[in-house]
């Protein structure tokens, strides 16, 4: 598939489920992304992990600030992501410690302290649409793939969505990096 064909057709894919998941009325965005932090917070790989790397939800997309708050109150790690020179870096966050909101809505971490890719165990990732085989189209600036081609291979990489965000096939080439599984409202997707 040609590159302008495969851009194309997430586009067209990326339009579709947003305006699904935008058409979610506010409480049943709350009460879904209560079961899907519920699903993460029992994966093994969650229980596991020193140092979790979540993101900060804006718009219509699942609620992490739960998930940021229950992880902190049982001893982990935190960093979410800001954008520096067109690239993710993992900063250090505690509820609390001061946020901006970036350009695209969602807030980023004002403090200095960066963590490596290669301390973070767990990566929660965002996106618009998912497979089962955990091919994913984020929101066009391949921030995240770039991101996770840094992490140690071994990390583990889950993204938290709707289930109205999941597909039979996502479109995607050599360099889009798969997540490991899906925590959705209704089930656990476990992608290899």
């Amino acid at each position: 598939m040609s590159s302008h064909h495969l851009k194309r057709r997430k586009k067209a894919l990326r339009a579709l489920v947003k305006a699904r998941r935008e058409a979610l009325t506010l409480p049943e965005r709350t009460e879904k992304s209560a079961a899907i932090t519920e699903r993460l917070l029992a994966l093994s790989e969650v229980e596991a992990a020193r140092t979790v790397m979540l993101f900060w939800s804006f718009g219509s997309e699942v609620a992490t600030a739960p998930m940021v708050e229950r992880l902190s109150a049982v001893g982990k790690e935190l960093v979410l992501p800001r954008i520096e020179g067109g690239d993710i870096v993992a900063a250090a966050y505690r509820p609390g410690d001061p946020v901006h909101e970036a350009w695209f809505g969602a807030k980023e971490p004002l403090g200095t302290e960066v963590v490596a890719p290669s301390e973070i165990d767990v990566v929660v990732t965002p996106g618009l649409v998912f497979d089962r085989s955990g091919h994913r189209v984020g929101y066009g600036g391949g921030f995240y793939d770039r991101f996770l081609r840094r992490v140690r291979p071994d990390a583990f990489k889950v993204a938290v969505a709707f289930g109205l965000q999941v597909v039979d096939e996502v479109p995607h080439r050599g360099g889009d990096v798969p997540v490991d599984a899906i925590a959705t409202e209704g089930e656990t997707i476990r992608c290899r």
